[in-house]
C-alpha cells in the first residue's frame, strides 16, 4: 500500500502518537523538520503498512480504533504497539543499564530526555519574583504608617507656613521621632542645612519621612543625626552638641548653669564614659554596631524622662561626675590637669603597687591622651579610675590583663604573677601583716580561676571568671586584697541589698557620701570662723 506525506498533516500531526520512548515529545515538537523525516521514515517501515492497512480495513468495517491501547480487546495490546524507530538493542542508553545488561530495560523517565543530541530540551527555570530585601537609603515605610505620621506631622506644622523655630521644634522631635528631647538643636540643625532658623513641613518630611528615618530602629536613627556626612562613625566631638543641650534644659543640671566650667567637664566626662564602655575597639571611632550592642540609647531616654539625673546611674549620673572629677582634683596637687606617678601612687590611699603604675604610664594597655610626656590626663584618669574601681565590667580586665602581661604574648604564666605579687608581699611584711606565700596564691588563683591550661592564664580565662575582679587585687591593690581576704561584712551586706548596682555604682555611691561630708565639715568650719571674725569686728 502506497502512502503520500502531506506536510500540513505532519504539522497538525501528534508527536505522543509515534509513542516513542526513547525521544522526548517536546523535543519532538520543538523539532518539526526533523519529525517530517522521522515520519516519513515510519511510514516506511513494513510493519507501519500492515498497521495502517489494519487500521483502515477495521475502519471501513465500523470497529472502533484503538491506537492508545484503551481497548479492553484481547488483541488490543498486540495491535496496538507502534512499531519503534530504532532497531532492538540500538537505542541509546538513557541512564546506567540495570542488572539485566538490556539497554531496553529502564525506568520510566519523569522529566524531560536528557540526551546528549540535538533533540536534548533545555527546560527554562520557572522565575521567582523574590521581594526587593535591600534598600539603599533603608526601608520605606508602609503606606498606612506614612499616613498617620503625615497626619500628625500636619498637626505639628498647622499655622506655621514658613516653618516651626527651634523652641517650638522640640516637640515635634518627641512626639514624632519618639528621640529625646535634647536631640532637638542637632536634628534641627540636620535638617536646616542653609541655617534660616526654620524647618518647613516639606524639609521636615523629606528628611524624615522620603529619608526613610521613620522606618529605621532608634540607634540608626541617633547614629544618622550625630554622624559627620564624610565619616563612617561617630566621634566624641559629634556627642557634645546634645550634651549641651542636656546641660541647658534638664532639670536636674540646672544648679551648673552658673559654673560654665564645670558644664564643660560634666560633658567631656560623660563622653569619656560612653567611648569607654561602648567603643571596645579603643580607637575613638564609635560605629553603628558598637551603639546598637552598648546600653546608651536606654540611658539617653531614662536621662529625657527622669528629672533627678543622679538616678541615671549609666553615663550621665552627676554624682559619678563629682567622684571622678573630686578624685581627679585630689591627685593633682599642681592643678595643671596633668597626674604623673607619684601622684598616681597616692591613689586608694597608696593602694596600688610601684609595679602596677609604671606599667600604667607605659602605655601598653592604653595609650594617654596627654601630648606631655609622662604625664596622665583627665581623659586617661577617666579610663583608669572606671578600670581600677569596676574590675568585673568588660573593659576592665582588658586593661589589667595587658599591663600584666609584661612580654604581651597573650598568657600570663607564673612568673608574671609572681613579679606583680612580690610587691604585695614586701608591703605586708612592712605592715606587720601575716605574709601570704606565693605558692599558696597561685594555688588559690588558679582555684579561683580554673584555667583551661593550668601553667598559664588567657584573657579568656580572666574574664570568664567571677572572681577575675579579685585575682586582680591580689597581685596590685593591697587594700582591697585584704579587704577580700578578712571579707568585709559591710560589703558584703551592700552587695546583697543592691544586686542590680554594678561595683563602680556603689564605690561612686560611697565616695560621694564622703566627699558631701567633707565639705559639710569645711564649710562649717568656714562659717564658725566668719561668725567669730564678725564678732570681733561689731562694735560694743
Amino acid at each position: 500500500m502506497s502512502m503520500e506525506i502531506v506536510a500540513g498533516d505532519v504539522a497538525a500531526f501528534d508527536a505522543e502518537l509515534l509513542q516513542l520512548n526513547e525521544v522526548s515529545p517536546l523535543a519532538l515538537k520543538a523539532n518539526p523538520s526533523f519529525v517530517e523525516s522521522l515520519f516519513e521514515q515510519w511510514l516506511s517501515l513494513p510493519e507501519t503498512n500492515r498497521l495502517v492497512t489494519q487500521l483502515l480495513n477495521e475502519a471501513k468495517a465500523g470497529a472502533p480504533l484503538n491506537v492508545h491501547g484503551s481497548s479492553s480487546s484481547p488483541h488490543s495490546s498486540a495491535n496496538n504497539a507502534l512499531p519503534s524507530m530504532f532497531p532492538a538493542g540500538s537505542a541509546p542508553p538513557l541512564s546506567p543499564r540495570s542488572s539485566t545488561g538490556s539497554p531496553r530495560v529502564m525506568k520510566q523517565r519523569v522529566g524531560p530526555s536528557h540526551l546528549g543530541s540535538p533533540l536534548k530540551v533545555v527546560s527554562e527555570p520557572v522565575k521567582e519574583l523574590i521581594p526587593q530585601f535591600y534598600f539603599l537609603n533603608g526601608r520605606p515605610p508602609p503606606s498606612e504608617i506614612k499616613e498617620q505620621c503625615l497626619l500628625r506631622i500636619d498637626q505639628f506644622f498647622y499655622g506655621h507656613a514658613d516653618g516651626l523655630q527651634m523652641n517650638d521644634f522640640k516637640s515635634v522631635v518627641k512626639d514624632i521621632c519618639k528621640l529625646p528631647s535634647f536631640f532637638s538643636t542637632s536634628l534641627f540643625r540636620k535638617i536646616d542645612i542653609n541655617s534660616t532658623g526654620f524647618v518647613t513641613r516639606d524639609l521636615f518630611v523629606d528628611y524624615w519621612v522620603n529619608g526613610n528615618m521613620l522606618t529605621m530602629d532608634v540607634a540608626t536613627q541617633i547614629y544618622s543625626i550625630l554622624k559627620q556626612p564624610d565619616l563612617k562613625y561617630l566621634t566624641q566631638d559629634d556627642f557634645k552638641p546634645i550634651l549641651r543641650e542636656l546641660l541647658a534644659t534638664h532639670p536636674g543640671l540646672e544648679f551648673l548653669q552658673s559654673t560654665p566650667e564645670f558644664q564643660e567637664r560634666y560633658a567631656e566626662t560623660v563622653i569619656y564614659r560612653i567611648f569607654y564602655y561602648i567603643n571596645r575597639s579603643g580607637n575613638g571611632h564609635l560605629t553603628l554596631r558598637e551603639l546598637k550592642r552598648g546600653n546608651l540609647i536606654d540611658a539617653m531616654q531614662h536621662a529625657d524622662e527622669e528629672e533627678d539625673i543622679n538616678k541615671v546611674l549609666r553615663y550621665f549620673s552627676y554624682e559619678h561626675f563629682y567622684v571622678i572629677y573630686c578624685k581627679f582634683w585630689e591627685l593633682d596637687t599642681d592643678h595643671d590637669f596633668l597626674i604623673d606617678k607619684e601622684n598616681l601612687i597616692r591613689y586608694g590611699n597608696h593602694a596600688l603597687t610601684y609595679r602596677i603604675v609604671d606599667r600604667i604610664f607605659s602605655q601598653v594597655a592604653r595609650k594617654f591622651t596627654s601630648k606631655v610626656e609622662g604625664k596622665m590626663g583627665y581623659q586617661d584618669f577617666v579610663y583608669f579610675i572606671l578600670s581600677e574601681e569596676d574590675k568585673y565590667s568588660e573593659p576592665s580586665p582588658e586593661f589589667w590583663f595587658k599591663c600584666i602581661d609584661l612580654d604581651g604574648n597573650g598568657i600570663l604564666t607564673q612568673n608574671e604573677l609572681q613579679f606583680f605579687y612580690e610587691e604585695q608581699l614586701h608591703r605586708m611584711e612592712c605592715m606587720a601583716q601575716e605574709p601570704v606565700l606565693f605558692e599558696d596564691i597561685l594555688c588559690q588563683i588558679i582555684d579561683m580561676i580554673y584555667p583551661e591550661n593550668e601553667s598559664y592564664i588567657t584573657l579568656r580565662d580572666l574574664k570568664g571568671c567571677k572572681l577575675s575582679g579579685s585575682v586582680l587585687n591580689i597581685l596590685f591593690n593591697l587594700n582591697k586584697f585584704m579587704a577580700f581576704e578578712t571579707r568585709d561584712p559591710f560589703l558584703i551586706r551592700q552587695e546583697r541589698e543592691n544586686p542590680t548596682l554594678t561595683e563602680w555604682d556603689r564605690f561612686a555611691h560611697r565616695e560621694y557620701i564622703r566627699l558631701s561630708m567633707e565639705e559639710d565639715v569645711e564649710d562649717a568650719s568656714n562659717g564658725s570662723a566668719d561668725v567669730w571674725d564678725e564678732s570681733l569686728e561689731a562694735p560694743f
